[in-house]
């Protein structure tokens, strides 16, 4: 039988997602609370890897037993088996053609980025902070130049082990509310470091260092040593993946109604690379 479950958390105390044999990851965690459950070994196979103090909404995991438990053991018994930055929102059973990764038909970000003169007290781990004063108008027009399906080899950190840098950037926004700047960006899946990255050059639009049409020279150029550096972790939370409403799942993590998939090339198919 196989499950899936979603999954959020704060990943300030984590070395990121991935299991790991040197230090605490979330992966580690779950897989622990659902083993414990479950009286055997088990593999959580997630829909997007998250970074060392990346959070994540609504991650999702799918995994297979044998064993039969009512769902809430995976919600109820999971949670109290997990440490409090992690917890499991919800389960169901699902075909066994379902694959948390290459199901997803998009993934989603969001940034967010407190822009004052002061640091913050609170949600240190949540928020980014940037003190000079940020034209969130700016960096939105710029970031439409990354729409599409593009070769993002200039957002791409060098230890990405992507296969290819072809990514289909299916939205982005960057807005203000209040005092922080919040980018939002849907794509079909990211590389490494590849949202950090675009907020990293966005903010050197933002504060006027360089022209709007600067993100799209960046883009073309395909050199990460032209672009701005890499933005915090602590800013960055995975929204979740989106799947075709035909599984059947919470509405938290389907497409829109209507949602076609775009023809495309078997290089850039959702599924191609998933490492934020």
């Amino acid at each position: 039988m196989r499950y899936a479950l979603g999954i959020e958390y704060d990943g300030s105390a984590f070395l990121g997602w991935q299991r790991l044999a040197h230090g605490d990851s979330v992966q580690g965690a779950v897989e622990a609370a659902l083993s414990s459950i479950l009286g055997h070994p088990v593999d959580a196979v997630c829909a997007g890897r998250t970074d060392a103090g990346v959070h994540a909404t609504q991650q999702v995991v799918h995994l297979d037993t044998a064993v039969e438990r009512p769902l809430r053991a995976f919600v109820e018994g999971s949670n109290t088996r997990l440490p409090p930055a992690v917890r499991v929102l919800w389960a169901q059973a699902v075909p066994e053609a379902f694959h948390a990764r290459h199901s997803a038909r998009a993934r989603r970000y969001r940034y967010r980025l407190l822009n004052r003169r002061v640091r913050p007290a609170l949600m240190r781990e949540q928020l980014s902070w940037e003190p000079r004063p940020l034209d969130a108008a700016a960096m939105h027009r710029a970031a439409q130049a990354l729409l599409g399906e593009q070769d993002f080899s200039a957002f791409r950190t060098a230890q990405c082990q992507a296969r290819h840098p072809m990514r289909d950037l299916q939205s982005i926004e960057v807005r203000r509310e209040d005092e922080q700047v919040v980018v939002e960006v849907q794509a079909n899946a990211f590389l490494h470091h590849m949202v950090r990255n675009i907020v990293g050059s966005l903010l050197l639009v933002g504060r006027g260092e360089r022209p709007e049409a600067w993100i799209a020279e960046l883009l073309a150029g395909r050199d990460r040593t032209r672009a701005g550096p890499t933005a915090p972790a602590a800013g960055l939370t995975f929204l979740g993946p989106r799947y075709p409403r035909t599984w059947g799942l919470p509405e938290a993590v389907c497409l829109p109604e209507g949602w076609v998939d775009r023809p495309r090339p078997l290089a850039l198919r959702p599924y191609a690379d998933l490492d934020a």
